[in-house]
Order: C-alpha cells, then structure tokens, then sequence
C-alpha cells in the first residue's frame, strides 16, 4: 500500500504566460491608447470642457440642464449638505469610539482549557527549588540533597531540579526523557496554537526544567562519557518499611529525610538515545537562544556517541527501573533519537542510520505483535515512523533513504488504519475508549499519544495538500484520523459512561482521591514521618489539594473506575502520561485554519537538490 503527499492528482498546474497579459501589461496599453486618442487638435467646446471657463465672468446662474437656479440658492444648499453630511458623520464616528461596555473574547474551547490545566501538573511535580512562579500553593523547595552521597555528604553530583515521575517522588529518567522529548515535539509543530492559548512561554519553561536537569546527569562539556545517572530514589518495597525510601513511605517530598541513591549506568543504550532525543528536540524548540541551543546539541550528540559505543539496556540485571519502567530494546530508542538528531544537526549520518533497512528490522518495522503501532514510553517506533514520514511528504530526499521511508510511510498510513473503528486492530470499551494495552491497566496513556499521533499526521496530509490515504481499496479522508483522535480526548474530558473527567479540575466530576503523595497530605506545618503519612494514604476523605490538570491512569476495560487513592492502576498520573495530552490537547486546539509550523523542524537540514546527472559520453562512430 502506497500513498504519496507529493501531486497527489497527478500532473503540475501551470499558466501559459504567453497567452495572457498581466495587468501592468493591461495599464500600460490603455495609457498608449490614451495618449493616441489626444494627439489631434481640439475644438473650442472640446477646449472649454478640458479647460473650463478660463477668464470669463462668473455667471449668476447655475444650468443643471432640467432647471436654471440661483448660483447663490445653488451653494448654499450643496454647503447645507455637505454641513449635515459632516455632521452625521461626526455622531456615528463618537458613537463607535465611545466604549459602552468591553466585548469579551470569544470563549476558549474545551481543549484548549484543558490544556492549560493539564500543563499545571508539570509545576505539580517540580522537585528542587522550586521558582517563584510555580502557581501550585502547597508545593515548596523539596529534595535539596540529591546527588550527595549517603556517608559522608560529599557531592558527587548537583542532582537537585528535574521532575517526580507519579504520585511518587522518584526521578526516573527514562520516561522523564520521552515526556520531555514529547512536548518539545508538540512545540515545534503546534507554537501558533501554543500562543493563542497563552502557554508558549509555560511550556517552553517546563521543557527548560527537564532540560537543564538532564544536563546535570553526565558531563555534558565532554566529546565522549562513560557513565549517565539513570535514576534518583529508590521504589523496591521487598524490604518493607524497614528500608524506607520513596516507595515504602508515604511523605510529602517536601519532608523527605530517608536517603536517595543514586543509580548510574555504563551501559544503557535506551536510556542515553531517549535523553539524546530529549535534547535534540529541545534544540529546536530553543533555536532562537542560540547559546542553550547549542549546549543541547552537544549535549545530545555526547549521549548518542555513548548510546552507540557502549551497547547495552538500563533496566538489564534486576534493576529497580526494571519493576517499574523495563525497556525491551533500545533499536526503536536508536531510529527514533537519530531521526531527532538528524533534524537538530542536519547532519546525513544520523539520517542514514535512523533509516537503515537493518535498524528498522532490530526495531520492528517489519512485523506486527500485538502492541505495534502504540506508541509509549517503552516503544518509539511509531512515533519515529511518523516524523520520518514527515521528512518523505515535505523534503522527499530519495536515494539512499527512500527505501525505509517509503516502508515508514506504508506503516503509518496501516497504523492510522488501526486506530479507526472500522477496523478490529484493537477493541473497543462500550464507551468508545480505544484499548491500545489490549484491556491491561492504566490505558489513557496510549489512547493520548494515538490521539496526538492521529492529528498530526492528518495535519501532515492536509499540509501536503493531499485530501487522505487509502486503507486497503477504500479511502479516508483527513477528517477521519480528526474525528478519531476528538472521540477520545472527550471521553477522556467526561464524554464518557460515567460522566467523569479523567483530567483531575477539568469539569465538576473528576477523581477527588489521586495516587499522589504532596497532593493527598495537608500542608499544616506538621512534618508526618515515613508511616505517619499511612493515615492520609488510607483515609476515605478526598485529597485537601487538588492536583490541576493531572490526568489519572484511567478506566478498566468496563469503563469501569474506582476513585481510591490506594489503586495507582485507576488513581494515579504519570509524567509521560500528561505529556501525551497536553500534545494530543494542543493539537485539537484552538482553530482548524491554524496549520503546523512546516519548516522550523527542518531549520538545521541542508537544502536537498537533485545533483545533475553527468553529462553524457561524446559519441563515436
């Protein structure tokens, strides 16, 4: 199955110029003409009429041809006229100028309201010192020791800042990464809309947030590392409350006292790509502070040489990411960084490799299983087949990439086919909630990234002036992949069985008892301990803080959900997850004539030309 955005009808549209004048051509004609028609002599009348009366006397009479008045009766009574013509003009001019009441700006739509709540849950997870600005009263300064180490207090790293990944208050990075990398991808295509709303200097400091903290977890001025940090805290509970850390406890980060170890890894190619991505979108997204810009470019291009040298998974061996955010593989991590480094540097190798048949096979481009086409913080694929397909709609660079470009962009348009309802690639809640995890827990953070995905690449094929793409022999237009992605965001926004938003202050019902620590212990001047918080984990009252804009794990396969703050599954929100949504909502925001910004992702790429074929061989007999 093949589509192309280029000519979609065939043939160029052109004007025979020949055969048309412009209307400069039209004007100059006429003034020839013009000049023609006054070369000969003039009579008298035709002299008085071009040159009017000239020295005779003013007669007393004005002849309007049907009657002869007075020229006095005359004058005054054109003055009369235009007098009460200036007049009127004067009132209606202080009537519009006049404020009489302010007009209000037309309402926000529902998306992009919950956009700027759902982008309040980043502030909501800001650990470190937290700037003045963060608008979330019961949060403060948390977590000022990270990176020393658990003896002798030595710094061994300044690892303060970054974000809590849940309703925990562990840093892990993984994921934290592939949010980052996200919203810095939602920037890029949608800053008009981002502006409109108001919240393009909010997001683009929630980004600098992660950002400038990732720079802290290596050496980011070296060519080459040996060693990234891939996580602050610890989650295992194996050794109960007797070992307290940040899973066994249930403080606020606030009065955290229990050690945070620091784990490093040597060999983490998933890990060291996704942070590569991270900083490479965030590049573009700061391209006009050119100082940062290339700090991140550096940055990533030291954590892709370490990705690619030292090869290897950082959930591998037990680790304690592995029970919460365990990688597959890292090839998906290496198409999709590579693509973002192409697009940051501009420079052909990571192109090259990002779309080698070889890389895309190891990642899985070729078969299907039943999570393909879902895109997560596990497995790019999807999201790195459609940006790449972007490059082969809008630049088209053929030799040697078209081959896995053209394979990219046949996936893509099956996996759009896959989201839609007339096909059985996934089922479907009574409610109409797509089930990407196939019925597992915490769905809604697939459904969002399908719904961002969906009308992205419906904006790609409306920039491309191409009115759909095929599924098998039918055709679907633009507007399917639209109506998909709005299906779910409004079940998502309480267009749903239970009449619930699932975007905690989003609406007037939404879940009161939210998995999340700071948010489910009162700010009261009491420090509670590691168990002493157990009694506002377990308490049946609501949460005293309400966390804006944090999007919950979502619905069983029922669309059934229990708001109980002890069931992450249903209850608690993930930074990856928001980072879905806040896409997918500023995609469907605001208005439909706003398109996507066609060339800032392309700043860096050179100008692809055809070269010239040699110039033939001179022919012998």
């Amino acid at each position: 199955m093949s589509m192309y955005g280029r000519d979609p009808w065939g043939g160029p549209l052109e004007m025979n110029t020949a055969d048309s004048a412009t209307d400069d051509d039209r004007s100059r004609n006429l003034n020839d003409f013009d000049r023609a028609s006054l070369s000969r002599r003039l009579d008298e009348t035709q002299q008085s009429w071009l040159l009017g009366p000239g020295e005779q006397k003013k007669k007393k009479y004005v002849d309007l041809g049907c009657v002869v008045v007075s020229r006095k009766i005359f004058v005054w009574t054109v003055g009369l006229l235009l007098a009460a013509g200036f007049i009127a003009g004067f009132v209606v001019l202080l009537v519009k100028t006049v404020p009489r009441h302010h007009k209000h700006p037309p309402p926000k739509d529902n998306y992009t309201l919950a956009l700027q709540k759902a982008l309040m849950f980043f502030n909501a997870q800001k650990s470190g010192k937290l700037p003045r600005h963060n608008n979330v009263s019961w949060r403060g300064n948390s977590c000022m020791n990270d990176g020393k180490s658990d003896k002798s207090g030595a710094v061994l790293k300044d690892l303060v800042g970054g974000y809590y990944d849940a309703g925990d208050t562990i840093k892990f990075h993984f994921p934290k990464a592939f949010a980052m990398t996200m919203l810095s991808w939602s920037v890029i295509e949608y800053c008009a809309k981002y502006e409109a709303a108001g919240e393009l200097n909010h997001v683009k400091e929630i980004i600098k947030w992660g950002t400038d903290y990732f720079l802290k977890t290596f050496n980011s001025t070296a060519d080459s590392i040996s060693q990234l940090v891939a996580q602050v805290g610890k989650g295992d509970t194996s050794g109960g409350t007797s070992d307290p850390n940040d899973h066994t406890c249930w403080m606020r980060p606030e009065d955290i006292d229990y050690p945070r170890p620091v784990t490093e890894c040597s060999s983490c190619s998933d890990l060291a790509a996704e942070m590569a991505a991270a900083l490479a979108s965030a590049s573009i997204v700061f391209k006009d502070n050119k100082a940062y810009s290339k700090k991140l470019v550096h940055g990533a291009a030291t954590l892709w040489k370490f990705a690619r040298d030292q090869r290897g998974s950082y959930s591998a061996g037990g680790s304690d990411a592995a029970t919460f955010y365990n990688s597959s593989m890292y090839w998906d991590e290496f198409v999709w960084g590579g693509a973002w480094m192409y697009y940051a540097t501009g420079n052909q190798s990571y192109l090259y490799l990002a779309s080698h048949p070889k890389l895309a096979k190891h990642a899985g481009a070729f078969w299907g299983g039943p999570d393909y086409g879902v895109l997560s913080w596990d497995n790019k694929l999807t999201g790195a087949q459609v940006l790449l397909t972007r490059l082969r709609l809008f630049l088209s660079p053929g030799y040697p990439y078209e081959e896995t470009l053209k394979t990219f962009h046949n996936q893509t348009s099956i996996i759009m086919c896959s989201y839609l309802p007339y096909f059985n690639s996934f089922n479907r809640t009574r409610g109409g909630l797509i089930q990407l995890n196939h019925g597992r827990p915490q769905p809604l953070q697939y459904v969002v990234n399908a719904a961002f995905l969906a009308t992205l690449y419906s904006d790609y094929l409306d920039a491309a002036d191409t009115p759909g793409w095929y599924c098998g022999p039918n055709f679907y237009s633009t507007n399917e992949l639209r109506k998909f992605a709005e299906s779910q965001i409004d079940y998502i926004l309480g267009k749903n069985p239970r009449k619930m938003s699932y975007v905690v202050g989003y609406g007037n019902h939404y879940p009161k008892h939210v998995h999340h620590r700071g948010a489910s212990i009162p700010k009261n001047k009491v420090k509670y301990n590691c168990k002493g918080g157990y009694k506002w984990r377990d308490s049946k009252k609501p949460n005293p803080h309400t966390i804006i804009g944090a999007m919950v794990a979502g619905p069983d396969k029922h669309d059934g959900f229990h708001d109980v703050r002890t069931n992450y599954n249903y209850t608690e929100p993930t930074l990856a997850g928001n980072a879905g949504l806040v896409a997918a909502l500023v995609a469907l925001s605001g208005d439909r004539t706003t398109k996507i910004d066609k060339n800032t992702i392309f700043s860096a790429v050179p100008p692809m030309f055809p070269t010239a074929p040699p110039p033939p061989a001179p022919w012998k007999p």
